[in-house]
């Protein structure tokens, strides 16, 4: 580290002074629930895109009670389009546990505990809405500091991983702690981003040894590339005679945990099959293009059939995991972001 942590405090925090981000939702009040739904919304999603996802979900749950409170469905409605809904599960069963705790938990351990939680989004809360002195990582710190110490090697390795943690936790100043924490996340966010970093604009650029070296564009290193692989599928698109479509509920864990979805299967003539083995009695079939969506380990490429059936709905769906859906009640449910796309573009043919 070479440079001493109070200069380095001293010129992110006169540079947060004058650019930083203080006109976000989540800090206009700053509680420590609005910056906990904040910073899980943060994790691998982009501010402009949380946004709109936070205002809504702060209109419905406006605190840890209605929260806990509220039913998974509406949760997962309400993220809906944000992706990774282990986020939304997670976030929803630690409020039934800081519920019955009684208060917002402020110590780092406690914090950890939570379901969902790991230790720079533990340590953000402390310092944004506790004032305590806790350092973060997340992926914009994360690249700040490999650049400006030089540290190359994957962060995903252990000791790189320590050694990013020591930086972070030696920079981290015992005062104006909430507004280092911010500066820190808008420094990565808004100039020492991924490709072509602003380092005119940077508050500690004569002190960055990738600046200094020419090495901004390949630190921080990448993660060793791995071909992701690809799975297919088809996504049954199944109409009765009312224009209804046939949704099934996804099971609690997993991809889509929780959410709405159409009935999958693994190629097209296990879909026809189930249909004649339920006695769906199909009139016409369209079979439309495959379309692509991808996670973080792998693309699934998926294919859309649409069936028409004549007769109406003949059997006791289980457990209520499989129910008939107009276009209005569709709108109510969560549902993963390409089912949405796919019923609208069903929708909008239609009309």
């Amino acid at each position: 580290m070479s440079l001493e942590a109070q200069v380095f405090q001293s010129q992110v925090l006169g540079w947060f002074d004058q650019h930083g981000r203080k006109d976000l939702p989540w800090q206009q009040p700053v509680t420590p629930y609005r910056v906990w739904v904040s910073e899980i919304m943060l994790q691998q999603t982009q501010v402009a895109t949380v946004i709109p996802y936070f205002n809504r979900f702060m209109e419905t749950f406006p605190d840890v009670e209605s929260l806990a409170s509220a039913a998974l469905d509406e949760v997962l409605q309400h993220w809906a389009g944000l992706g990774y809904y282990a986020r939304a599960r997670n976030l929803h069963k630690a409020a039934k546990s800081i519920l019955e705790r009684g208060e917002f938990p402020n110590r780092l351990q406690d914090l950890t505990a939570l379901p969902g939680i790991g230790l720079s989004t533990a340590g953000a809360i402390l310092s944004i809405a506790f004032q305590q002195s806790a350092p973060i990582l997340d992926g914009n710190v994360r690249r700040v500091f490999a650049r400006f110490c030089g540290i190359e090697g994957w962060s995903g390795e252990a000791k790189i991983n320590q050694r990013l943690w020591e930086i972070s936790a030696f920079y981290t100043p015992k005062q104006r702690v909430a507004d280092y924490t911010q500066a820190m996340m808008d420094l990565g966010a808004t100039v020492c981003t991924r490709s072509k970093p602003f380092c005119l604009a940077c508050p500690v650029a004569e002190f960055c040894l990738a600046k200094r070296d020419g090495k901004t564009a390949v630190l921080p290193t990448p993660k060793p590339s791995k071909k992701i692989p690809v799975k297919t599928s088809v996504f049954l698109l199944l109409q009765d005679n009312q224009q209804q479509i046939l949704l099934e509920k996804r099971p609690p864990q997993g991809i889509w945990g929780g959410l709405w979805s159409l009935p999958e299967f693994a190629d097209l003539a296990s879909a026809r099959a189930w249909c004649m083995e339920n006695n769906f009695i199909c009139r016409d079939e369209t079979i439309f293009p495959v379309q692509r969506h991808t996670f973080s380990h792998y693309h699934l490429d998926y294919t859309p059939l649409l069936l028409f059936i004549d007769n109406p709905a003949n059997r006791v769906m289980e457990s209520d995991r499989q129910l008939w859906y107009n276009f209005n009640q569709i709108q109510t449910l969560a549902l993963p972001a390409p089912v949405t796309r796919l019923l609208q573009d069903l929708h909008d043919n239609e009309e």
